[in-house]
């Protein structure tokens, strides 16, 4: 064999090699699940809610993003998080809180997302709103939001009742910061109804807290059991991802373990 033959043998080799482990690592890659996390807040709240929960899961090596929703109407909402998914490298494993959770169940038809957590979150059907959930008869006998009367079309909750309704197992202190930093959420986006629910054609999980005074643990259950959710329920209030981050982390680590868009 000359040396030219012996040199192209061998880039041959070589290549074959780089293939063969380019290969190998894909399948591990594959094998470890979603990587990429993308947070979608509910209503008075902003990205921030998460600062507990991201921690725990970056240190298990996961890319993780929270979306800032304008929280002005559903559009829009819907809009900055398939602007975050968008971003992403890979597939996306989208987590939605309260009202997040219908801008999941919207957002997440696209096709980089693989699987979707609700966090006590609203999950409806086709042509549902949260007000159509809010009138279910699994709702019946919930407490009343503290609601403020709208101003210039946005609400929000009275503060002095926020911590007991809200986040009733949050220390004091962290509930009242959050009482008093709410984001005005746009009366719009009450009665807008979802096109197309993603949680029919894509696995999901769900959060579901059973003492919360926001969204109550029948309605929750309802959902859930009707989207054919992975349950886990724990106790707590409505700002679970605050009281409880680790709880609700190992709920997305195992979603983000088992990857999957099967339909039901």
């Amino acid at each position: 064999m000359t040396i030219s033959q012996r040199y192209r043998t061998g880039l041959i080799a070589m290549f074959a090699f780089f293939l063969s482990a380019t290969g190998a690592t894909a399948q591990t890659h594959s094998a470890q699940g979603i990587k990429n996390i993308v947070f979608v807040h509910g209503a008075w709240a902003d990205g921030s809610s998460w600062s507990k929960v991201i921690p725990l899961l970056q240190a298990k090596g996961l890319h993780v993003v929270a979306v800032q929703n304008p929280l002005t109407s559903f559009a829009d909402d819907v809009a900055a998080t398939k602007r975050a998914i968008a971003l992403q490298d890979g597939p996306v494993l989208l987590v939605g809180h309260s009202y997040g959770g219908v801008v999941i169940t919207e957002a997440g038809n696209d096709a980089n997302v693989k699987a979707l957590v609700y966090i006590t979150a609203f999950a409806p059907d086709k042509g549902e709103s949260v007000s159509a959930l809010l009138g279910n008869p699994a709702a019946h006998g919930a407490p009343a939001p503290p609601l403020l009367p709208p101003q210039d079309g946005f609400l929000m909750l009275d503060s002095a009742e926020f911590p007991e309704a809200f986040a009733a197992d949050v220390e004091p202190e962290a509930a009242n910061f959050m009482a008093n930093s709410q984001v005005p959420w746009g009366v719009e986006a009450l009665s807008c109804a979802v096109t197309e629910p993603a949680w029919k054609n894509k696995r999901s999980w769900y959060l579901l807290v059973t003492s919360d005074k926001m969204i109550v643990p029948p309605l929750q259950r309802f959902m859930a059991e009707r989207a054919n959710a992975t349950i886990a329920e724990t106790p707590g209030s409505h700002a679970i991802y605050v009281s409880k981050p680790e709880v609700v982390a190992r709920l997305i680590e195992q979603a983000a373990a088992e990857p999957g868009a099967a339909a039901h």
